[in-house]
C-alpha cells in the first residue's frame, strides 16, 4: 500500500490547521473589499452559465459519415 502522508506533510497540514484557527483570533478584522472585487466572482459565474447554454460550433459527426 502506498503511503500518501509522510512526517513532513503531516507537520505542514497540522501547521496550516493551527494557523487557520489562531490567525483570525490574533489579526484585527479587515475592512470589506470594494464592490468591484465582490462582483468579480459573480461575473465569472454568469459567464460560465452563459457558456453552458450557447450551442457548440463543432460539427456533429455521425457513425455513417465515419470512413474506416
Amino acid at each position: 500500500m502506498v503511503r500518501f502522508f509522510n512526517g513532513v506533510s503531516i507537520l505542514i497540514l497540522a501547521a496550516v490547521a493551527v494557523s487557520t484557527v489562531l490567525l483570525p483570533v490574533v489579526l484585527p478584522p479587515l475592512p470589506p473589499p470594494p464592490l468591484v472585487l465582490l462582483l468579480f466572482p459573480v461575473g465569472i459565474m454568469a459567464a460560465l452559465i452563459l457558456l453552458v447554454f450557447v450551442p457548440s460550433q463543432v460539427p456533429v459527426v455521425t457513425a455513417t459519415e465515419v470512413v474506416v
